[in-house]
């Protein structure tokens, strides 16, 4: 019996970044503090596109804490269900059109959440990376770290944890 033929690698990119993409637009909140996301491999990375309406303290200026603390969640959520769908997401099962459209794809949900500020954010892009401490079928544990020009110097960082969504149950 013969294997059948991989998928060419551009059409499997295509159906990650455009899987990617729903996700993140399908939430009007990352949408309205242009939260971006960078997908390298399995690796991804939060970009805060700097905008003038994200400044907390115009004197310094500096980033709204706010602001850096709802990136980094942003950050944490995407991530684990970036990493909660992605097996579906490779197989085919679901793709962008089926996150916007299926009512049954659900994000997992913050139990608690603590942000650590560092510094100040400075008026320019900002970037996060999530780390999945542990996942299972209920609950995840998540830290995030947040930097601006250099890495190894952090401006945020946040540890959390999340109900991880469940399955719908059957009706029979």
């Amino acid at each position: 019996m013969a294997r059948p033929r991989p998928e060419p690698v551009q059409v499997v990119k295509q159906r990650r970044d455009a899987a990617l993409r729903a996700l993140v637009d399908g939430v009007p909140y990352i949408r309205f503090l242009d939260i971006s996301f960078d997908r390298r491999g399995d690796e991804l990375t939060g970009v805060l596109n700097f905008d003038d309406k994200l400044i907390g303290n115009p004197f310094l200026p500096a980033i709204h804490g706010g602001v850096t603390a709802a990136f980094l969640e942003v950050t944490a959520v995407i991530t684990l269900s970036w990493e909660h769908m992605f097996p579906r997401i490779e197989s085919g099962e679901i793709d962008g059109e089926t996150i916007v459209t299926d009512k049954s794809i659900r994000f997992p949900k913050t139990i608690d959440f603590t942000v650590d500020y560092l510094r100040s954010g400075l008026p320019r892009d900002a970037y996060a990376r999530a780390f999945i401490s542990r996942s299972g079928r209920r609950y995840a544990s998540v830290r995030v770290e947040a930097w601006q020009d250099n890495h190894a110097k952090l401006f945020a960082q946040a540890s959390g944890h999340f109900l991880m969504p469940q399955p719908p149950k059957d009706k029979s």
